[in-house]
């Protein structure tokens, strides 16, 4: 009996440590999804039979995988200012709402782990039509704000750069060397003398919910959401909390006058290189 609870007691201690090195990286803003695995074990003094302590620790798991993700959800940023559990206590309708959200999480595996431990992993999408925190937290405005116009003197650049094949496919920002970005659900491109270029009022609220405004990248080779063809610029800093790009006024310029062309920004192809 006493082999067994030393066994018990590695185990847990080894379920606790992996629980907070998990609970860190969460959120994975390359597939806009939280993933989290909760971990439990019978208690051996109520345990009647082993079918009862497999109960017991699946019971146990699930509790732990549910609070995990409430406590990921509560930290993902929805704009540079503002965070899920910020807006919980704020609004009684989120609060009821984030968390039937998180009821309503999807198992993706579980099972017994030796020693009588079971795991349970849940996972929750960041944007969707179904079940999202986005469905949640976004607002859908009264109408869709256009985008604004490139300065009156702008003129397009002399050497042709524009894909001859119907324009640029989608937009690259750049923001390597100037920060580390932060990650948000609402981000906003601004020029540099900060005015915004992009933001989720100039867009489709139907299609935010389920594709998000941007994507997170390391490199070009993840960049697919702005398609074969993207135009790519430097961000010059990031503003608020190192949330949102800020690009130079003619790059400000570039960019609005080639969506004039081709749209990307309207069909939300943009990708933050970080």
């Amino acid at each position: 009996m006493i082999r067994k609870f030393k066994l018990l007691g590695v185990l847990l201690a080894a379920i606790l440590l992996a629980i907070s090195a998990r609970v860190d990286a969460a959120t994975d803003w390359s597939t806009n999804k939280i993933q989290v695995t909760g971990m439990g074990v019978p208690n051996p003094g109520l345990a009647t039979t082993p079918a009862h302590a497999a109960m017991m620790a699946r019971r146990a798991a699930l509790a732990d995988a549910y609070r995990q993700l409430a406590e990921a959800v509560n930290g993902v940023q929805v704009d540079s200012e503002t965070t899920v559990e910020q807006m919980m206590l704020t609004s009684d309708v989120v609060r009821t709402k984030i968390s039937a959200t998180i009821k309503g999480a999807q198992i993706i595996s579980e099972g017994e782990l030796a020693g009588g431990g079971y795991s349970v992993t849940l996972e929750l999408p960041i944007f969707g039509e179904n079940n999202s925190i986005a469905e949640t937290v976004f607002e859908r405005p009264a109408y869709v704000e256009p985008f604004p116009m490139p300065a009156p003197d702008y003129r397009p650049p002399v050497v042709e750069t524009r894909p001859s094949y119907g324009g640029y496919t989608g937009l690259v920002i750049d923001c390597r060397g100037v920060g580390q970005i932060n990650f948000v659900m609402s981000p906003v491109i601004k020029n540099s003398n900060g005015q915004k270029i992009y933001g989720h009022k100039n867009l489709d609220y139907d299609r935010v919910i389920v594709e998000g405004m941007a994507s997170y990248a390391q490199d070009m080779s993840q960049a697919s959401r702005a398609g074969s063809h993207p135009l790519v610029v430097k961000a010059v800093r990031l503003d608020d909390l190192n949330a949102n790009p800020v690009v130079s006024m003619d790059d400000a310029d570039l960019i609005l006058y080639e969506n004039g062309q081709s749209h990307f920004l309207d069909n939300i192809a943009v990708v933050f290189l970080y």
